[in-house]
């Protein structure tokens, strides 16, 4: 008797082409293969999905939490948890959940629940993403300045460290308040590491690349602008191919027309990829929460502290890239690789997630015309079904 499952009848986007009349073949957690219908076995496992999508898992790099959790004030492995399963109702195969700037107790805790995380093979978690403490307190956005501070020799020893043990670990961090010797020892030690929420200029961010700054954390946001003479670290982003870049695509963050000129503008192989850079308000009829101390508010798919700064996003990756594709107005391909292939490309997961193609891991979601989602798969397990 076969082992495969054989999802049937729907079009499957494999993140290059899509296939029409085929099923997709699932041995064991990975894709075994897509094959027209009439080449199904006999014996297979069929699970009907007629006249519907099926599109790669989203995999999102920035997720400061959901169902009612931040991580910031839940570091710990029950909170990872419920926090991947309320991204899974909205497509989110795989994510980083991300600790905001927090004190030293707090990353420990968050290193420690990351660890137990990936020992305990929680569906969608990939890793951790540290934005912050080491960052520009004249770029802090929304993080807590009396929090941002130099990295020190135990932060680069401890996070080297956790890296071991995770398999990805994305660090947040500043020019300002990193050294590149820093920057390289981390990138050396498998971490990625992205520029953000710094004020640098062009040559800075240059030599942080050149020691092994491989991201910039959401484009535009937090972070010093293009200028005609000096290209700050949005030119840094769009002009050095080396680097990703994530993008908060929620109508809020970045300008339409800018998202657009920035798509034309980027230099490859490095790719824009679409970040939540989700809080606790996914899935719940929350009207406020807090970090750090301070109230965040949520009103009109905004969240802002008191005085109206921007404090992460009200938004699933269903709906950034309905954004992109209704208001940037990009292929609805592209879109969909912009949550899916590309980020995985950036923290070196190619091999496992972003495509539906042999060997790649069964991480898929399955969408109808409007990107609403009706069923997330991880592993080729349902983890959820509307």
């Amino acid at each position: 008797m076969t082992a495969l499952t054989a999802i049937t009848g729907a079009r499957i986007f494999d993140g290059d082409l899509w296939h029409e009349g085929s099923a997709l073949l699932i041995d064991d957690g990975k894709v075994a293969a897509i094959v027209p219908h009439r080449e199904v076995p006999a014996d297979v496992r069929a699970v009907p999905m007629d006249d519907l999508a099926l599109v790669p898992g989203f995999v999102d790099l920035q997720v400061n939490g959901g169902g009612g959790v931040l991580l910031n004030e839940q570091p710990d492995l029950e909170g990872i948890r419920t926090i991947c399963a309320a991204h899974a109702r909205f497509g989110t195969t795989g994510l980083l959940p991300t600790l905001i700037t927090d004190n030293r107790t707090v990353t420990t805790q968050t290193i420690a629940a990351g660890l137990a995380a990936q020992q305990a093979a929680v569906p969608g978690f990939l890793g951790l993403h540290l934005e912050g403490p080491h960052l520009s307190v004249a770029r802090k956005g929304a993080h807590e300045p009396a929090l941002i501070r130099p990295m020190e020799d135990a932060d680069l020893a401890r996070t080297i460290d956790a890296r071991k043990g995770l398999d990805a670990l994305l660090m947040t961090l500043a020019p300002e308040n990193a050294t590149n010797a820093q920057i390289a020892a981390l990138h050396a030690a498998g971490v990625t590491v992205s520029l953000g929420h710094s004020d640098c200029g062009y040559d800075t961010a240059s030599a942080a690349v050149e020691a092994g700054a491989r991201m910039m954390t959401h484009l535009f946001n937090a972070m010093s602008p293009l200028g005609h003479r000096e290209p700050g670290m949005v030119g840094a982003a769009l002009d050095l191919g080396h680097l990703n870049a994530g993008l908060i695509a929620d109508g809020f963050h970045v300008h339409p027309a800018s998202i657009a000129a920035a798509l034309r503008a980027k230099r490859g192989p490095g790719r824009i990829f679409l970040v939540t850079d989700a809080m606790s308000t996914i899935g719940t009829d929350m009207k406020s929460f807090f970090l750090n101390g301070r109230e965040i508010f949520r009103e009109g798919g905004r969240l802002t502290l008191a005085d109206g700064t921007l404090a992460g996003a009200d938004i699933d990756m269903a709906s950034c890239i309905r954004y992109m594709r209704d208001h940037v107005g990009i292929d609805l391909e592209e879109a969909l690789r912009m949550a899916s292939l590309y980020p995985a490309e950036a923290i070196g997961m190619t091999g496992r997630k972003g495509r539906l193609t042999h060997g790649h891991d069964a991480d898929f979601a399955v969408i109808d015309d409007n990107v609403d989602v009706l069923s997330t798969w991880i592993a080729g397990t349902p983890v959820f079904a509307a």
